[in-house]
């Protein structure tokens, strides 16, 4: 699993380094967020508790955010002051790292650093690989946690109705109308990222696709 987190941390570095300044403050799919928003918080990925409490006491603000999500946000504002540079240089500085946030485990640094690095790459029109094995794991975890409060950061889909079904794995999940499509845009779309469907086909991602622009 850490290979897979190391080949990726290197592709969105490599990506990162390439881009423009006007890049960097491009939206990302993170509603809110910018480029350079998704590569700051990609710095905070293996934050012990110590790490965390010293950076609270150097931004005694953040101690104002009232939810989870809003944290995350803050934080990722925060490290955003660094230079492109630095930000690029710690992404890369962590590969060959097995730290990882104290809170959390390995698994949720691999699917942090894949579906990011979505994030980063789409609204850009940069087709970024990720390895259909780490994305099964991936999505797996996002499956079996999708109730927990882990799946909280994420916005709910409602996919508990569908069958999904990767075409460049063996990976299925669920009952009902097929979502089908590579296990990439599957676990984006376990994460909440609604623009993964236009990468998906099936009757069940036209049922997916109306309903949720139907509540919008």
């Amino acid at each position: 699993m850490w290979a897979a987190i190391d080949d990726q941390r290197e592709r969105t570095a490599d990506m990162l380094e390439r881009l423009t300044d006007e890049q960097w403050e491009h939206p990302s799919l993170c509603d809110g967020w910018t480029v350079r928003h998704v590569a700051a918080h990609l710095t905070l990925q293996q934050s012990g508790f110590r790490d965390v409490a010293a950076f609270l006491a150097q931004h005694p603000g953040l101690l104002r955010s009232v939810t989870l999500n809003r944290s995350i946000h803050d934080s990722a504002v925060v490290q955003s002051q660094l230079p492109t540079e630095e930000v690029v240089g710690r992404i890369r500085g962590m590969i060959g790292s097995r730290r990882h946030n104290f809170f959390v485990t390995p698994l949720e640094t691999l699917c942090d650093i894949l579906v990011h690095s979505q994030d980063i790459a789409m609204p850009l029109g940069i087709e970024l690989a990720m390895a259909p094995a780490a994305c099964e794991t991936a999505a797996t975890r996002r499956w079996d946690t999708r109730r927990s409060w882990m799946s909280a950061v994420f916005r709910r889909l409602p996919l508990d109705d569908y069958r999904l079904v990767a075409t460049d794995t063996g990976w299925t999940r669920g009952h009902g109308p097929t979502v089908e499509g590579p296990i990439g845009a599957l676990l984006l779309l376990l994460t909440g990222r609604a623009a993964a469907l236009d990468r998906l086909t099936g009757p069940g991602a036209e049922t997916l696709r109306g309903a949720l622009d139907a509540g919008r």
